[in-house]
This record gives structure tokens, sequence and C-alpha cells, in this order.
């Protein structure tokens, strides 16, 4: 079922400071919101403008990014629609920045790597923590799809909220067959979660991208 109404965002920035920065898609984990997400505001660079976007889906008290048929296994229609409205909406907002990447946490980061497969061509780099790309959702996956994409996979290996399988799958896609500019990181005792060294890394690799994309 297609979504009508615009998303929901917490900005980083006023309207006014907008325009002529890096556009940040930020996507929260499931059952979470934009609110809670954007308490990573001061964590990110600050040159540029962070749209933390709520979710379509209510769910246990907070909100997701499509129904699944289990943790980290979306259902392709439902991914797609989400991935249309945000597209949607992404035309628009877009406009006026210099680039637009993705960040995405757990849930969020299926749906960011949904994106990303869908339209590489769209983004300057993403940002990928503690979760797996969408497989088996309907989406391009072929060897190169990400070429010269910068891509930021962080996560703890002690994790055990995403299936094992899926984050192998993932690993060995991003590392041997997306072509993407891969940046893994490995952080110890951080659990199911984000830590402040693991946001200074993944802003220091935001503003390589777009320092590269010069």
């Amino acid at each position: 079922m297609p979504y009508t109404a615009a998303p929901t965002v917490a900005w980083s920035a006023e309207s006014d400071r907008r325009p002529g920065t890096p556009l940040v898609v930020a996507l929260h984990g499931r059952g979470a919101d934009e609110a809670s997400f954007a308490q990573l505001a001061p964590h990110l660079p600050q040159d540029a403008t962070v749209a933390f976007v709520r979710a379509p889906l209510a769910e246990g008290g907070g909100y997701a990014w499509f129904a699944n048929r289990g943790v980290g296994r979306p259902l392709t229609d439902s991914l797609a629609a989400t991935a249309d409205w945000l597209f949607g909406w992404l035309d628009t907002e877009a406009a006026g920045h210099t680039s637009v990447s993705l960040l995405g946490f757990s849930g969020g980061m299926a749906m960011a790597g949904g994106l990303l497969l869908a339209r590489p061509e769209r983004f300057a780099a993403a940002v990928l923590l503690s979760g797996t790309l969408p497989w088996d959702a309907g989406l391009p996956e072929e060897r190169g799809r990400l070429a010269g994409v910068p891509v930021f996979w962080g996560r703890d290996v002690a994790d055990r909220v995403i299936p094992a399988d899926l984050v192998t799958r993932t690993g060995t896609w991003l590392r041997e067959d997306s072509g993407a500019r891969l940046e893994e990181h490995r952080y110890p005792g951080q659990g199911h979660g984000i830590s402040l060294p693991e946001l200074a890394d993944a802003s220091a690799f935001l503003r390589g991208a777009w320092e590269g994309a010069a």
C-alpha cells in the first residue's frame, strides 16, 4: 500500500541553514523513532544537514520501515513501498543540497541498504550500522552494484540481534562483490548499539567521502 503523507522529520538545522550543505538521511532502528535518533545530531558533521526520518509503520511504541518475515528479512512489497515513499520525498527534499548520503542503524540499515541497492547513483556515501542488507527482497545485488560508492559498515562482532547468516552474507557481499569503497569497523563491547567512537569514525568517513567527491 502506498504512503501518501510526507515523512515526519526531525532536522538538525533550521530551514534557512540547509541550502548548500550535504544532506544525510538518518534511518532509526525498528521500534524507535526520529526523536530518539536525533540525539545523535551533536556527534555528526556540523556542516551537514541531517534529516532524522520517522518510519511509516507503527510498532512497539515506535516505528518500523517494513513488515518482515523474521529479524532482518523484509517483505518485498513492504520494503518497496517504503523505498518509493522515501525516494518521492527525496525528489523534492534533495534540491539545494550538495549531495545525499545515508545513515542507518539496525532495521534502518536494512532500509538504507535497500535504497542504496535500488539507486546507488543517488547517494554520495552510506553509513551502515549494526545490521544487514535486505536480502531476498527483490533488489538488484549483482557484482559491482555499488561500484565506487563509499560505504562504512560498523558493528560489534558479538552483537547477536541480527541473525549470523545475514551478517555473514552482508560482509561477504560488501567485501567481495559490491564494488563499494568499503570501510569496515568493529567495536568490541558495543553490543547492538551505537558508540561515540563509532560516531566519530562515521563522521570522519562522511567528511572524507564528501571531500573526495568535490
